[in-house]
């Protein structure tokens, strides 16, 4: 039997899903009370909700000015297949991969049947060698993996003289980490990340060298509808001003401005990017003097402050072999939420066995902070019954 003791104090909310993330601190049903239900889209309400939406965006993500941004069908994967499949084969592309998602777009690249090279980082949650970035290809990339817990550490390896556009999928580290926005020309996410909107929206924002792109080149493949972002050769700016291409959520929309808005009220972008790196810090920090645990990405400079993985790394569960350390892993993240302390906190289906846990912008410190007693306890128990059984 463990002789870690039961800790008494639960998290308050046992919410730490990577997507879709925890509301923000405070939320209530009825602050969507305003939401332009049972409204066109396109009528003249619906679209002054989206454009406040689009408008509120530019104002806390701090876009540039002389950036487009759209809301777009089908979340992330939505906005980043918009970019894909309407921009790329114009030059050769160099597509960087350390996570499921980004692997994704390798396997897009493929498909579109571009001249791409693939570059994917092994073991998972290694980045790839970013030096071998070309300054005359396009570049995709996944700014945050949100499944290896590994971002990248600045965006230096980028040529500012490029001649290529960058694709930026940030889904999971918008509104919590610095973007350059010189050195990116599309950057997507999705409103469930880092703010705990609802999913099936995502965001698309193109730089003026993106937008001189779509009107530039025509690719040599079909287009379905929603993935057309120019009419007659030119870009279709109504998208860009809140006409969306299919019918968006207005209930959705009204969440993701009442969290936009509380953002707004807690001091903006730079306090959304320090309750982030203040709560994956005090998850790192345990994981530096707890020997059973670690993160899953080695390199500390890559370390993701939204969604935080960490591997099982206790030798008498490595020396059960792959089968056995998933199945520990599991009944794990099995105990933490019979215990009702940490709901879908497991790793990513596609990697390796473990532990995930949201950290963004929408998550209490003080959480964080009870959650870390409990997994001690649940893993020395299990590791107790293990012993016992062996």
């Amino acid at each position: 039997m463990s002789t870690t003791p039961k800790p008494a104090l639960k998290p308050a909310d046992p919410r730490f899903s990577s997507g879709p993330t925890k509301k923000r601190p405070g939320w209530a049903l009825e602050h969507l009370s305003g939401a332009a239900l049972g409204r066109s889209h396109r009528s003249k309400e619906g679209k002054a909700k989206l454009k406040e939406a689009i408008d509120r965006t530019r104002a806390l993500l701090e876009v540039p000015p002389d950036f487009k941004i759209a809301i777009v069908p089908a979340s992330d994967t939505g906005a980043i297949e918009m970019a894909m499949w309407s921009m790329l084969g114009e030059r050769p592309v160099d597509v960087f991969a350390w996570e499921s998602f980004g692997e994704e777009w390798v396997t897009d690249a493929k498909l579109l049947g571009v001249d791409a090279a693939l570059h994917v980082g092994r073991p998972y949650g290694a980045l790839p060698d970013l030096s071998k970035a070309r300054k005359a290809a396009d570049i995709v990339f996944t700014q945050n993996g949100t499944t290896s817990g590994a971002k990248i550490p600045d965006f230096d390896w980028i040529a500012e003289d490029r001649e290529g556009i960058t694709i930026n999928d940030a889904t999971s580290a918008a509104f919590a980490q610095p973007i350059d926005w010189a050195k990116c020309d599309v950057v997507t996410y999705s409103w469930q990340k880092v703010m705990g909107g609802e999913a099936a929206h995502g965001m698309l924002i193109v730089s003026p060298r993106a937008v001189a792109r779509l009107e530039s080149f025509t690719p040599n493949r079909p287009l379905p509808k929603i993935f057309r972002l120019t009419k007659k050769g030119k870009l279709d700016a109504e998208i860009f001003e809140g006409a969306t291409i299919n019918t968006p959520s207005l209930l959705a929309t009204e969440d993701y401005l009442d969290t936009l808005k509380w953002g707004e009220r807690i001091g903006g972008l730079k306090a959304l990017h320090a309750r982030a790196d203040a709560n994956a810090k005090t998850l790192y920090d345990w994981a530096a003097r707890t020997p059973w645990i670690a993160p899953l990405a080695d390199d500390p400079r890559t370390w993701s402050n939204t969604g935080v993985c960490l591997k099982i790394v206790d030798p008498r569960i490595v020396a059960l072999g792959e089968e056995a350390k998933v199945e520990f892993a599991k009944k794990l993240v099995s105990v933490l939420e019979k215990e009702g302390v940490a709901l879908d906190a497991g790793a990513y289906r596609t990697a390796p066995p473990g532990l995930r846990i949201w950290c963004g912008a929408t998550i209490e410190q003080s959480d964080i902070e009870a959650l870390i007693p409990w997994i001690e306890w649940a893993f020395e128990t299990l590791a107790s019954d293990l012993a016992r059984a062996a």
